[in-house]
C-alpha cells in the first residue's frame, strides 16, 4: 500500500470527545497535523493546545455541524482557501439515538439520516477526488459492528451504519491503483459519552458486562493502524470480530430473528 506523507495534515470530524478525540492523539503521536472539526469549538481549542503542546504538531479547529445542509462543502471551501490540502479524512462523527423506532421522533430518525449518512457523504464527496487527483489519500470511516446485522432498538443507526460498510467496501474497490485507501472502523460497544447517552436512557444498558465494553483508545488505536496499513475493514476486540464473522456466514433469516431476541430483551 502507498504511504502516507509523514507531515500529511489530518482532518477528523467529531473530533471533541470519544474515538475521535482518541484517534486525533493516535495521528499527533505520529507527528501528523490535524483539522479537528465538531461543533463545540471550546472543546476543540483545548483538544488543539493539549496536542500542540504535547506532540508538536499544527493543529487547527474548524467548528462546524456537519448535520446541517451545505456544511461539508462549506468545510471544504474553506480549507481549500487557506491551502490546507487534507491526506488523511476521519469520518467520524456520528449519532445515535436507542429506542423503539415506532417510539422515536421523525425529527430524530432525520439527524441519524442527515449526520450520519448525508454529512460524511458529503465530505467523501469533496475530499476524496482530490486525494485522487494528488494520487495519494487515506480515509478512515467509523461504522460499527451494528453494520453487520440487523438491531432492534438501534435500526435507524445501524441501517446508517451498514450503508457506511457498504460505501467503504465499494470505495476500497474502487480506488484501487489510485494512491488512495478506504477503511471501515467497526468498533463494538465503546465506552465514549455517546454509551452513557444510551445508558441515561435505557438502565438495561448499564447491566452490560464489563468484557463486553470497549477501551476507547485501544478501539482509536486499531483503527489507526487499520488506516495507515490500507485495511478495509477493522473490527477491534475477539468477541466483536467473532460475532462479525458469524453474522456473515449465517443465513440473513437466521440473524435476523437472533438480533430481534436480543435487542427485544433491551426494550
Amino acid at each position: 500500500m502507498p504511504a502516507a506523507p509523514p507531515t500529511s495534515t489530518v482532518l477528523v470530524t467529531g473530533a471533541s470527545s470519544g474515538i475521535g478525540e482518541s484517534l486525533a492523539h493516535c495521528f499527533a503521536q505520529a507527528g501528523h497535523h490535524l483539522v479537528l472539526v465538531a461543533r463545540s469549538a471550546d472543546k476543540l481549542e483545548a483538544l488543539a493546545e493539549n496536542l500542540a503542546a504535547r506532540h508538536g504538531v499544527k493543529v487547527w479547529c474548524e467548528p462546524a455541524d456537519l448535520g446541517v445542509d451545505g456544511a461539508a462543502a462549506k468545510l471544504a471551501a474553506t480549507l481549500k482557501r487557506k491551502r490546507r490540502p487534507i491526506d488523511v479524512l476521519v469520518n467520524n462523527a456520528g449519532v445515535l439515538h436507542q429506542g423503539s423506532f415506532a417510539g422515536m421522533k421523525p425529527a430524530d430518525h432525520q439527524q441519524l439520516i442527515d449526520l450520519n449518512i448525508t454529512g460524511l457523504t458529503a465530505l467523501l464527496a469533496h475530499f476524496v477526488p482530490r486525494m485522487v487527483e494528488r494520487g495519494r489519500g487515506r480515509v478512515l470511516n467509523v461504522a460499527s459492528i451494528a453494520a453487520f446485522q440487523p438491531v432492534p432498538t438501534l435500526a435507524t443507526y445501524a441501517a446508517t451504519k451498514a450503508y457506511v460498510l457498504s460505501l467503504t467496501e465499494s470505495l476500497s474497490e474502487e480506488l484501487q491503483g489510485t494512491g488512495v485507501t478506504v477503511t471501515a472502523l467497526c468498533p463494538g460497544i465503546t465506552a465514549t459519552n455517546m454509551l452513557q447517552g444510551a445508558r441515561g436512557a435505557n438502565a438495561r444498558l448499564n447491566q452490560l458486562p464489563g468484557f463486553l465494553v470497549g477501551d476507547v483508545d485501544d478501539v482509536a488505536r486499531q483503527g489507526f493502524a487499520a488506516c495507515m496499513k490500507g485495511e478495509v475493514i477493522c473490527v477491534p476486540g475477539i468477541l466483536n470480530r467473532t460475532a462479525m464473522i458469524a453474522s456473515r456466514g449465517t443465513p440473513k433469516w437466521l440473524v435476523r430473528r437472533i438480533g430481534g431476541v436480543i435487542g427485544r430483551k433491551a426494550l
